[in-house]
């Protein structure tokens, strides 16, 4: 029975890359000392990941993809309450009675059952360890005194697969809690005005915690060359663009 199990879970992860592909869109496969990871880039903060034959949904949004044709969620996680981050809908689509749920105290509110993670909060969920980083506002308000991402309602969650360290910030601008991070391999950093970072913010941020491999998303119209040409120089740092807006 157990064997039968492993062999499911295998086609499932099968099934998973092969719906991303046939959906189009981009894939990129990372090497661990645990095995692949495979990420699909869903758009603008929607990402899809496969590892150790579990399928891991972040802020899955209908709006970015059917997810009636995407396989089911082992894990979902959700940064923020915003409607682009947010699907009540998709996450009930992607549920079975195995899925866990990771996401806010605001989300909470939305979707009842999952796992609570306050910023700086560490817990190992499906066997991955999953921290917590605060995601929020410095410098863009909605208005006066009122930032778009409030200080302590989201998150960023920092995923440890194998050896590597997979951090994906959520909305956020180049917080201090940010730029402390250590041993970062991959950074997924949100690039778009208001809500988020500049191109030189993420640069900023990027130069100082220093990821491998730093991929902008949530990027909508922004110009991405800017981002590299910024960092073009800082040779630790591999910038690479997908379809993520």
């Amino acid at each position: 029975m157990h064997k039968l199990s492993l062999l499911f879970s295998a086609l499932m992860v099968v099934f998973a890359l092969a719906a991303g592909a046939q959906e189009g869109f981009e894939q990129d496969t990372i090497k661990t000392t645990a095995g692949d990871l495979k990420i699909t880039f869903i758009g603008h903060g929607t990402l899809m990941f496969n590892f150790a034959n579990k399928t891991i949904h972040i802020d899955p949004v209908g709006r970015y993809a059917d997810y009636t044709k995407l396989p089911k969620a082992d894990l979902i996680l959700v940064t923020h309450e915003h409607s682009d981050h947010l699907d009540a809908e998709v996450i009930e689509i992607l549920r079975t009675v195995n899925t866990e749920l990771v996401l806010t105290e605001i989300c909470s509110e939305q979707v009842k059952g999952g796992i609570v993670m306050k910023n700086g909060d560490v817990k190992t969920v499906q066997g991955l360890k999953i921290e917590a980083v605060p995601a929020y506002n410095i410098v863009h308000m909605r208005s006066e005194g009122l930032p778009f991402h409030p200080k302590g309602d989201g998150n960023g969650y920092v995923f440890t697969f194998g050896d590597q360290r997979v951090y994906v910030a959520g909305d956020t601008e180049n917080v201090p809690e940010m730029k402390k991070l250590q041993d970062i391999d991959i950074a997924f950093l949100p690039m778009n005005v208001p809500y988020t970072m500049t191109p030189e913010m993420v640069a900023d941020a990027a130069k100082v915690f220093k990821p491998k491999v730093l991929y902008p998303y949530h990027y909508g119209d922004t110009d991405t060359s800017k981002l590299v040409d910024l960092l073009k120089d800082v040779e630790e740092i591999e910038v690479r663009i997908r379809k993520m807006k």
